[in-house]
Order: C-alpha cells, then sequence, then structure tokens
C-alpha cells in the first residue's frame, strides 16, 4: 500500500507540474524586425533566396508595426507583378530588372529609415 501512495504521489506530482508549466508558458511568437527585411531584400538583390523563404518572410503578417508592414505588402505586390515564379530553381532571378530596380529603392528607404531611427534611439539615450 505505501508503494502505491508513493507511485501516486509521484505521478501527480509529474502531472500537476506539467500542468502548471502548461499554464504559464506563452506561446512563441514570429516577430519581423527591420533587419529580417533587409537581409531578405539583399538575398533577393542578389539572387540568393527561394521562392519558399521569400513566401515565409514576406507571406507572414506583421502587426506590430504599421510601417514595416506596408513594406511587407509592397515587397509582396513586386513579387506578384514583377516576379518570375519557378525560374529561380532554375538560376535565374526571382524578380525581373523593374521588379529588381523597384526593391532596390524600397530596401534603400527601409535601410535609411531604420538608420535614422537607431541613430534617434541612441540620442536620447
Amino acid at each position: 500500500m505505501a508503494l502505491f501512495l508513493t507511485v501516486l504521489a509521484v505521478c501527480l506530482l509529474i502531472i500537476g507540474g506539467m500542468i502548471a508549466i502548461l499554464m504559464t508558458a506563452r506561446t512563441p511568437r514570429y516577430r519581423t524586425d527591420p533587419e529580417h527585411l533587409l537581409d531578405l531584400f539583399d538575398r533577393a538583390l542578389e539572387s540568393r533566396v527561394s521562392e519558399t523563404e521569400w513566401n515565409a518572410i514576406a507571406g507572414y503578417p506583421i502587426r506590430h508595426d504599421d510601417y514595416l508592414e506596408r513594406v511587407r505588402r509592397r515587397a509582396q505586390r513586386l513579387m506578384d507583378d514583377h516576379g518570375r515564379h519557378g525560374r529561380v530553381a532554375r538560376g535565374k532571378p526571382l524578380l525581373d530588372d523593374a521588379g529588381h530596380a523597384e526593391l532596390g529603392a524600397l530596401r534603400d528607404h527601409l535601410a535609411a529609415r531604420t538608420a535614422l531611427r537607431q541613430g534617434a534611439g541612441d540620442g536620447r539615450e
């Protein structure tokens, strides 16, 4: 009988601990930062990004920053308008020439804004 109570107590302790951990743990969230988009744009401009990777990053909504969401939507529109779907696997660029130029301008604008915000943040402290 003592063995039964010991096993029951250990099982209840383990199950209770797992329930407590699950109740206090938060759901992991992916948060897209400007650096993620800049890295993606750089690799797209160098034709080193796959369509799957592009869609995974650029296709994920950004809810914490309206500006980044607008940049992401603009990049998605560029892909829809100027993308060459299925050609990346054959060594072709992801975007045509007009899309490449527009993505470069979008990337430069995002980089300038990010640098400006980081500079303003450093000046306040």
